[in-house]
């Protein structure tokens, strides 16, 4: 622990026993800002940090460079430096000097990814992106099942007590379905909202985003971080990100720091909002819901979800399989993830039913003929491709 966090925590109990004498016992919120590194220079920073000291909800710690501004925060200063920056930040976080922070940039260890928040174009909804940055797995379907918990905890620590949840219509969605909805039969309080399209279900399309059909949506990192760039920043043309709170919190299992990303091209309203997301998170626990989040769904065979997840392929999996003869297939099952299509159809195969792959309006189907569809739905649930 360095000596200006020692001072720090010093003070921090010389005004608890000041506080304990007077009989006054108040405690603000401490909020940290990481200032340098910013594409649109140092008045962002300065503008955004003035105006939550104006709203005076909670305290602003500035961490970074000397400034003049600088003086009128509570201020540790370092090198311009973002190593040195985050090593601070973290003492404080650790400390319990500050109970959250925004920064421009942090690498989180795996297994911890970030959820952000934007408001709706449509309803002016607000919408929970689970997740933005970091990477909750090495393996895709994985990360996402566990991004949607990071989500459900970033909402709940919020204070929405039951957020809903919908899965992006990219690669791998129908299985994370699958997996959630098993996690949810199994036990697990999880509300899966339902798309607005004619169609309904819990996978979500492009017009979801903008209604804010569910309070979470859950995707991978890389498309996430799109979807963050395309809302903040759509209507300025790219370079000055305008809307939303942020890139979010860092959330994974054990993981208790309450660190919140920004990007080199957050402007003043984002900066503002990403402080008051970081203090809505500090005053609901998110360290403390987060651990919960993990538990419940341990309980409801998380571990083992996973595990199915990232298995290998099996030997038997991989084996040619010659089709059955030929029929006609007019009857469409769909719900099928892309990448197992092929893999469902040779099922059917297996026990003598000829299929067919192909596209439907909705996304993958298998093709079979109408009078083996309930047979071949019956299969397909059972080999889990539904």
């Amino acid at each position: 622990m360095s000596d200006q966090v020692k001072q720090t925590v010093k003070k921090v109990f010389e005004d608890l026993a000041t506080s304990l004498e007077t009989g006054r016992m108040e405690s603000r919120v401490k909020i940290g800002l990481t200032f340098d590194g910013s594409e649109l220079g140092m008045e962002v920073m300065k503008q955004a940090a003035y105006a939550i000291k104006q709203k005076n909800l909670f305290d602003v710690v500035l961490i970074g460079s000397d400034v003049e501004w600088a003086g009128d925060f509570e201020h540790y200063s370092t090198t311009s430096c973002q190593k040195e920056s985050s090593e601070l930040m973290e003492e404080l976080l650790d400390s319990g000097e500050l109970q959250g922070c925004v920064t421009l940039h942090y690498s989180f260890p795996i297994g911890v990814s970030t959820v952000g928040k934007v408001v709706t174009p449509a309803l002016g909804r607000e919408l929970y992106i689970a997740t933005t940055t970091g990477t909750t797995s090495g393996v895709r379907n994985e990360a996402m099942v566990l991004n949607a918990i990071n989500g459900i905890a970033a909402a709940k620590a919020c204070g929405i007590n039951q957020p809903t949840v919908g899965i992006l219509n990219v690669e791998g969605a129908k299985t994370v379905e699958r997996s959630l909805t098993t996690l949810q039969e199994n036990g697990y309080e999880l509300a899966f909202g339902e798309s607005q399209r004619e169609d309904g279900g819990k996978v979500l399309r492009g017009n979801d985003l903008l209604l804010g059909s569910v309070d979470v949506v859950v995707c991978d990192s890389l498309t996430g971080n799109i979807l963050m760039k395309l809302f903040s920043a759509g209507s300025s043309g790219g370079n000055y990100e305008t809307l939303g709170a942020g890139y979010g919190p860092g959330i994974g299992r054990n993981y208790d720091r309450n660190i919140c990303i920004i990007s080199r091209a957050s402007g003043v309203p984002v900066i503002v909002n990403a402080l008051e997301y970081a203090y809505e998170l500090a005053k609901g626990k998110l360290g403390k819901i987060s651990q919960v989040e993990y538990q419940k769904a341990d309980q409801a065979g998380l571990k083992q979800i996973c595990a199915e997840l990232t298995a290998a392929p099996t030997a038997e999996a991989a084996k040619e399989i010659e089709p059955p003869a030929k029929e006609i297939v007019t009857s469409e099952i769909a719900g099928i993830e892309i990448m197992e299509l092929e893999d469902a159809v040779k099922a059917l195969w297996e026990i003598d039913i000829y299929a067919e792959s192909g596209m439907g309006c909705t996304g993958p189907i298998v093709l079979v003929n109408e009078k083996n569809l309930a047979a071949a739905q019956a299969e397909l649930k059972k080999a889990k491709y539904l």
